[in-house]
């Protein structure tokens, strides 16, 4: 099976017209989910890099299985209020709102080299924030992965110049 047939598709939900894109059912089969972590180790096979950079919550699923099997250090990029030391922080917009992603200060070393990994694209608010403060500490971002790309939402327009991959695509939002 491919990667997509893992994927359970929902129609009208959360609203009508719009077409959610389930990766619980990946997750729920260990076929599905081995395919997964695969399929974005892949990604990063042949690039050098220091630290990988899970964005909260679902970038931790397939980022800290990836630290692991490559034996990397990872990093997790918390929801405002999370991590208890000394931290940087970045607001970014939501659909309605605002919200914030933080670092702790002392995770990311000057001149490290670091991979971005969350499960999806959309907008792509929430992994630029992350790369705005991984370069604000002296990192430097050399792959950004994701499990799926919502390509109608024009993520990739916020994340110009960076090599970017993504597992499953899909045209719609």
């Amino acid at each position: 099976m491919k990667l997509e047939d893992y994927v359970t598709s929902i129609p009208d939900f959360p609203e009508e017209g719009i077409i959610f894109r389930d990766i619980t059912t990946i997750l729920e089969n260990a076929e599905g989910l081995q395919l997964a972590v695969d399929s974005m180790q892949d990604f990063i096979a042949d690039t050098e890099f220091d630290a990988i950079v899970g964005a909260e919550s679902r970038g931790f699923i397939f980022g800290v299985p990836l630290a692991y099997n490559l034996k990397k250090p990872f990093i997790s990029a918390r929801k405002k209020g999370k991590l208890p030391r000394e931290i940087v922080s970045k607001e970014y917009d939501l659909e309605y709102g605002t919200a914030a992603i933080e670092l702790h200060k002392d995770s990311i070393k000057k001149g490290q080299k670091v991979v971005v990994v969350d499960d999806l694209i959309a907008t792509g608010g929430t992994i630029r924030a992350i790369v705005d403060l991984i370069e604000e500490l002296g990192g430097e971002v050399v792959k950004i992965i994701f499990l799926m790309e919502l390509k109608g939402l024009n993520g990739r327009e916020k994340l110009k110049g960076y090599d970017i991959q993504a597992a499953i695509s899909y045209e719609d939002k």
